[in-house]
């Protein structure tokens, strides 16, 4: 299973406050892109439904008109996690708290016998020392491999850095789905077998990894929401504990909290990643269930 598809998007949000500075792969030719919008309205509440890519390559083009339509109309944006940074610290603290345990085993123990050689390729390529790694847990030594790799592509920060700084701009406020802490909570409650898992597939050569994000762009670009459902979430299918963890429980959180907004007038914006607007474990199918309208509008 592709750490890409399952965490890429996820962690990207934070990387810039975590990562280490790593070479980065030639800029792809820009890529024309028109991704799916779906709205919810009431007499005095509309809420606009954006799916995204935290990772993309230079040069996307992504607006479009009806896209372009919704953030002006909109006085609020509203974002998965919200992370300064100018000012790093709760992010670090984040990982301070969750990740750092005492007497734990050597990161190399905690890989097959036949990943260590790669996994000492990636913590040269980090920069970080290795007693960094063994101090951490297993899930926050994936976290910072891949940060590691997905650096190596040379990509761009996705789109949510562009619509935060129109907000910004403007005046408008943006509000978070979940702190910081709450995301990396999730993964902090993986199962340790699940957590090994994550720091072998980080291992993941970024060659392959970047033919993966080409898959994942292409789906969204087009905004076809079958194929971002496959290139995005089918492959959690294979682990219970990843599917409800970073993807069931949260959209029903956050299926709760787009419910709970209609009682308040106002228009917002909702920008998350695109995985968790497509497939049948989606949050629009779980306001559906809930007697919400959804109306695509792009």
């Amino acid at each position: 299973m592709s750490l890409l598809k399952r965490f890429g998007r996820r962690l990207a949000a934070i990387s810039a406050v975590a990562a280490t500075a790593c070479g980065a792969a030639p800029a792809a030719e820009p890529v024309a892109a028109k991704p799916a919008l779906w709205k919810i309205a009431d007499k005095d509440t509309t809420i606009y439904l954006f799916g995204t890519v935290h990772l993309l390559p230079k040069g996307t083009a992504w607006r479009s008109p009806a896209f372009d339509k919704a953030v002006a109309a909109s006085d609020t944006l509203v974002v998965e996690t919200i992370v300064d940074e100018k000012n790093p610290e709760p992010v670090r603290d984040a990982l301070r708290t969750l990740a750092v345990t005492p007497n734990l085993p050597p990161i190399t123990d905690r890989v097959s016998p036949e990943k260590r050689a790669a996994l000492m390729d990636v913590i040269r390529i980090s920069g970080i020392p290795i007693e960094i790694y063994n101090s951490m847990e297993t899930w926050a030594d994936g976290y910072l491999l891949l940060l590691t790799q997905l650096g190596r592509l040379g990509l761009d920060p996705g789109v949510e850095s562009t619509i935060k700084t129109q907000f910004t701009d403007a005046g408008k406020p943006i509000g978070q789905l979940e702190t910081v802490t709450e995301q990396l909570g999730f993964f902090d409650s993986l199962p340790e077998e699940a957590q090994r898992k994550f720091v072998e597939e980080a291992l993941e050569d970024p060659v392959e990894m970047k033919k993966e994000l080409d898959g994942m762009v292409s789906a969204w670009s087009s905004g076809d929401v079958k194929a971002i459902s496959r290139t995005f979430n089918d492959e959690l299918k294979g682990s219970q504990d990843f599917k409800n963890a970073l993807l069931v429980r949260r959209n029903a959180n956050w299926a709760k909290w787009v419910k709970g907004r209609l009682d308040q007038p106002g228009t917002i914006l909702v920008a998350v990643g695109a995985g968790h607007l497509a497939g049948d474990q989606s949050v629009q199918t779980m306001l559906k269930r809930q007697g919400v309208k959804v109306t695509r509008v792009q």
